[in-house]
């Protein structure tokens, strides 16, 4: 029953925080989306921050498994680099409290916001850091520092998806897949 309750409230704070954001989630809220007391969330969370810090845990946790479920063994290391990380920035694309959070964190620059958001950026650079770590060890590719790489490719990745669309029409996947091929692995040499 107290499993139950706690996902309760987990669901009810996560639809919170998607339909108002962060800054205007309150522990009142929460309580009366959940249907339960304040005293019931208090049980389970010390406070908002705690809560939401449960949420981003889970949905790292799920878009990391999403990354790892999209990438097929059998393919090259600079496929496997491209369907992970593309899969990671669909995943935060369509997952509403992520869009949310990004609105909030441009818009209003909360402070508990940014911080999710790195944290989201590190764990996203921490994953492509060990993917480029293996394919070193496996020869698959020139050493590096594998955390700058992967922080580079995120940094193009999310300027070809996010910022490109701004003022241009979007690009698609193997447009977006060619663009990293020629910029990461080919480069613009002759």
């Amino acid at each position: 029953m107290a499993i139950d309750r706690k996902q309760q409230i987990i669901d009810a704070a996560t639809k919170s925080f998607t339909l108002f954001g962060y800054k205007a989630t309150t522990i009142d809220q929460v309580a009366k989306i959940a249907n339960v007391g304040k005293g019931t969330i208090y049980n389970f969370f010390k406070n908002k921050e705690e809560l939401f810090d449960e949420i981003i845990t889970t949905l790292i946790n799920e878009m990391k498994q999403a990354a790892d479920e999209a990438i097929d063994p059998s393919l090259s290391f600079r496929e496997k680099v491209h369907q992970g990380l593309y899969r990671m920035l669909e995943f935060r694309i369509r997952h509403q409290l992520t869009i949310k959070l990004f609105q909030e964190e441009k818009e209003m620059g909360t402070p508990a916001v940014m911080d999710v958001m790195q944290k989201l950026e590190r764990e996203i650079i921490h994953f492509l850091k060990r993917k480029i770590s293996n394919a070193i060890d496996k020869g698959e590719i020139k050493p590096c520092d594998p955390e700058l790489t992967a922080f580079v490719m995120l940094k193009l990745y999310i300027a070809l998806i996010f910022d490109w669309e701004k003022g241009h029409e979007p690009l698609d996947k193997e447009e977006i897949a060619n663009l990293i091929e020629q910029y990461i692995f080919t480069g613009l040499s002759k």
